[in-house]
């Protein structure tokens, strides 16, 4: 019994590892545009910022995709390489907070909040333009939305594994 349960958990070990560098992977290169992409987004439907304006938003909005990514990147860098028993958030917990360099540059700009349900006020009280990705697929790349539930499925695996031996 314990041979099984050791290889159940090291096969679940590395597709936890797999899993986790290509949401790494997948988040790096998509988090910059998404940045841009957002940010464009509240901009347009704004309508009041002249030319000049849009493009300080514009390039103000790209520095930030560059570091949010960089950020985001880290952060899921150190959850990943911790043990599954001490992992205490989710890689969608982590990306979420890439809304923090999206709204500066909003409000920067002086483009107020939007209006929000009172759901996503209570759950996302800094995400005052609506910017919250439901799941890793949001930020552009579909194939990230179910590389979350299998990361989820193989941590369990582990832990479960581990409870066994």
């Amino acid at each position: 019994m314990l041979d099984s349960a050791t290889d159940a958990e090291a096969a679940a070990l590395e597709r936890l590892h797999t899993l986790g560098e290509t949401i790494v992977d997948g988040v790096e290169r998509s988090l910059p545009a998404w940045v841009v992409a957002h940010v464009r987004r509240v901009v347009d439907a704004w309508d009041r910022l002249d030319a000049p304006e849009r493009a300080r938003a514009e390039t103000a909005a790209r520095e930030a995709g560059t570091a949010a990514s960089a950020r985001v990147t880290a952060e899921l860098c150190v959850l990943m390489a911790l043990d599954p028993a001490e992992q205490r958030a989710t890689p969608l917990e982590i990306v979420r907070t890439a809304t923090r360099e999206p709204t500066a540059v909003l409000q920067a700009a002086g483009i107020p909040g939007v209006v929000r349900d009172a759901f996503d006020e209570r759950a996302f009280p800094d995400d005052l333009y609506g910017l919250v990705p439901n799941t890793l697929g949001d930020l552009g790349d579909e194939t990230l939305a179910p590389l979350h539930l299998a990361w989820g499925l193989a941590k369990t695996a582990v832990l479960r594994a581990r409870s066994r031996s």
